[in-house]
């Protein structure tokens, strides 16, 4: 068994607690035990479950891992005293708000032979899971993908590269390795809009877009305009739900990384793939910055 905490307990963090708590039968899962939930306001008990303090989390030989869901600009302090206390971390993503630091991290977690998981649940949804099978096998000419939702607080949630990283991971796992050629954004701060709109290229030299756009009322959506050789896809394919919830599959994942049951080339794959999309934020949120379009 694994003792586990739980950092943070806002939305992502309670749903963390809940599946800990029921663990899916006869899964992985069922190796992690929750020992406490770390949270900067003074709660008493979650569900029944202990509110232990950060150093009793860190020195504990009960707890062998942390499961990080605060706010994203948190993530990298969370990680770091975790692994230097020895426990394993998973974290959601992004796992750091700059691609040094993310390598930084990764190293030290190789260094002290601890598993360091962040969480995209976004390849995980049925919904993906259909697209990817669509685009598979299929010759990209170009493509649009083009998020919209409500404004974020960057100061918690970072630059609209790093806080939209699912974005740019699903373009990065249909697609393959990307090179950005140009990135700019559009903000008009009296109205609490933004637009971020990257162009990159295939290995193949297709054009891909990424567009994320924000502001008061817009309903969060993603809407694609992918042409192969073939076809064009312009909709994201309906899937029914998943039978398990999306943080149990993850939960499930990190049990296994755990217990040794994922091969070290798929580890490898994984962190490759983290990694290089916090490198092509990194480039992102610097293009932006040269150029900014701002409106008051």
């Amino acid at each position: 068994m694994f003792g586990a905490v739980v950092v943070g307990v806002g939305i992502a963090g309670s749903v963390r607690i809940r599946d800990l708590l029921n663990p899916l039968p006869s899964s992985p899962a069922e190796h992690i035990k929750l020992v406490g939930f770390v949270s900067r306001r003074p709660l008493g008990d979650v569900q029944l479950v202990n509110q232990v303090s950060l150093q009793e989390a860190l020195d504990s030989k009960e707890v062998q891992a942390a499961i990080i869901s605060t706010d994203n600009r948190n993530h990298e302090e969370s990680i770091r005293m975790f692994l230097e206390a020895g426990k394993h971390v998973l974290v959601e993503y992004p796992m750091a708000l700059c691609a040094k630091t993310a390598h930084q991290l990764w190293e030290m977690a190789d260094q002290k032979g601890k598993v360091l998981h962040v969480e995209h649940i976004e390849l995980l949804t049925e919904e993906y899971k259909l697209l990817k099978k669509e685009v598979e096998g299929k010759e990209l000419v170009k493509g649009t993908l083009h998020f919209t939702g409500s404004p974020l607080d960057e100061e918690r949630s970072g630059f609209p590269a790093f806080s939209g990283i699912a974005r740019l991971t699903w373009l990065v796992d249909l697609f393959g390795d990307l090179s950005v050629v140009s990135a700019v954004r559009e903000e008009r701060k009296e109205k609490s809009y933004s637009r971020m709109t990257v162009q990159f290229q295939t290995a193949n030299e297709r054009p891909l877009t990424w567009i994320e756009e924000r502001a008061p009322g817009m309903k969060r959506d993603k809407t694609i305009n992918f042409c192969f050789k073939s076809e064009c896809l312009e909709r994201l394919p309906e899937a029914p739900r998943a039978a398990v919830g999306l943080f149990m599959q993850d939960l499930i994942l990190f049990a296994k990384k755990l217990s040794g049951q994922v091969s070290k080339e798929e580890l490898a794959k994984e962190k490759g793939r983290i990694l290089r999309c916090l490198d092509l934020a990194n480039e992102i949120q610097a293009l932006c910055e040269q150029t900014p379009k701002i409106y008051s």
